[in-house]
């Protein structure tokens, strides 16, 4: 892969550079560019510097695309983001990702039935379990959002709940007849 990418740098030839016709500030500004590149945390980061360094030397952008293997679109927006922000805006941004569909206090309140209620607390039938099918429904039933199981899965594992099995306790034992089995036992 490297050597395919460097025979395709050196397919490209460099633009024939007059030093006087670079401004001081795109001299400054390549500079910079070089010594970000050298310490370019990341691979992603390095192509960015290296996109701009190139079209600061007088690349076209269709080269700079081919050379650094992204669209001609991103390298315009690489270009664009240097011009407006300097070197802090081609840093990547987190991305939020898609919102939330309960809000904290809801999820919140799906903490609290989970921790200190049980399913027959909430309504639901004796013989049930707090399974991701059962946290599913009362989530569309009390709190009106939909959720398939997986998402109530990683919703559970977002609010560090664990999965464990049920266990059961007689809650009608007799501790003396209990005591006599263990000692037989």
């Amino acid at each position: 892969m490297c050597m395919a990418r460097d025979a395709l740098v050196a397919a490209v030839p460099p633009p024939v550079l007059i030093p006087s016709a670079l401004s001081s500030s795109h001299k400054k500004n390549l500079v910079l560019l070089q010594a970000a590149m050298k310490y370019a945390p990341n691979r992603w980061m390095f192509q960015r510097y290296q996109a701009v360094a190139l079209v600061l030397k007088g690349y076209p952008y269709a080269a700079v695309s081919e050379i650094i293997g992204r669209s001609l679109a991103t390298v315009s927006h690489y270009v664009q983001a240097d011009r407006h922000g300097g070197l802090a805006a081609l840093k990547r941004r987190h991305s939020p990702g898609r919102p939330q569909r309960l809000i904290i206090e809801q999820e919140q309140t799906v903490a609290a039935v989970g921790t200190h209620q049980t399913p027959q607390d909430v309504g639901f039938p004796e013989e049930m379990n707090g399974t991701a099918p059962l946290v599913r429904r009362f989530i569309t039933e009390r709190l009106g959002a939909t959720f398939s199981e997986r998402g109530v899965r990683h919703l559970l594992y977002r609010l560090e709940f664990a999965f464990t099995r049920p266990t059961y306790t007689l809650a009608k034992a007799d501790p003396e007849k209990q005591a006599a089995f263990r000692e037989r036992i």
